[in-house]
């Protein structure tokens, strides 16, 4: 067992190395300007912290390693690695817990929390969090689950609007911007929500916040838009 802990460690130190190798300071200061943090982050690009990923392949332990160094690019890498079926309520926890960046927390959502079966408990239980980065994770998650999951039906989302509205004057950047991707990836599922997407914006829109105003005009420009119409009715 020690042994094989070794192997995890000396492997994870193997691909710290790796990426520290195409470390770049204009990168991490490009990320910073976007309100990427820089702490801890080498400005490797996702393609390259892709294509490391892919040579690692999938390994739960080596996430779990790789997420507690520290690193930024390590922490994207871990969520395309691990294993969904074998990530826990409480590592799913802990991981929001650390966000610090908004592409880590949607990385993390999009390339692995939304494959566990925990991903829709985890919206409603995030979605009221203090801390910002969490918050964002309850909708970053119910945004990537309305692109990527296909089977459910729209009653699994309709839900979700109530959710969007108690949510919608939350004034912190990284939330706002959330629950309004939230509100449009659930509108351009279908014409059916869609339709049922645009009033609730409506009705955010007659809120009084500056917030929700803002987040219900621009999901109301796009899912009024020639091109989304045309999309979800066919």
């Amino acid at each position: 067992m020690k042994r094989r802990q070794d192997d995890i460690k000396t492997e994870a130190d193997s691909i710290i190395r790796e990426l520290k190798s195409f470390s770049d300071p204009v990168n991490v200061a490009g990320m910073a300007r976007f309100g990427i943090s820089s702490h801890k982050t080498f400005g490797v690009s996702i393609p390259e912290v892709r294509r490391i990923a892919r040579g690692a392949g999938k390994n739960h332990k080596l996430a779990l390693a790789l997420w507690k160094t520290g690193y930024h690019e390590a922490r994207i890498m871990a969520s395309l690695i691990d294993e969904p079926e074998k990530v826990t309520p409480e590592q799913m926890d802990r991981w929001a817990g650390d966000f610090d960046s908004w592409d880590v927390c949607d990385q993390c959502c999009s390339n692995l929390f939304d494959k566990t079966p925990y991903a829709y408990k985890k919206i409603k239980e995030w979605s009221s969090s203090k801390k910002e980065f969490v918050k964002r994770a309850a909708f970053s998650l119910l945004a990537v689950i309305a692109v990527h999951d296909k089977k459910s039906g729209d009653d699994v989302f309709i839900k979700y609007f109530t959710l969007i509205k108690r949510e919608s004057s939350d004034e912190r950047n990284f939330v706002r911007k959330a629950v309004n991707w939230a509100l449009r990836s659930i509108g351009k599922r279908n014409e059916s929500l869609r339709k049922k997407a645009l009033k609730y914006s409506k009705e955010i829109y007659k809120t009084d916040s500056k917030t929700a105003k803002w987040i219900a005009s621009d999901a109301i420009r796009e899912l009024e838009s020639r091109s989304i119409i045309r999309r979800t009715k066919k």
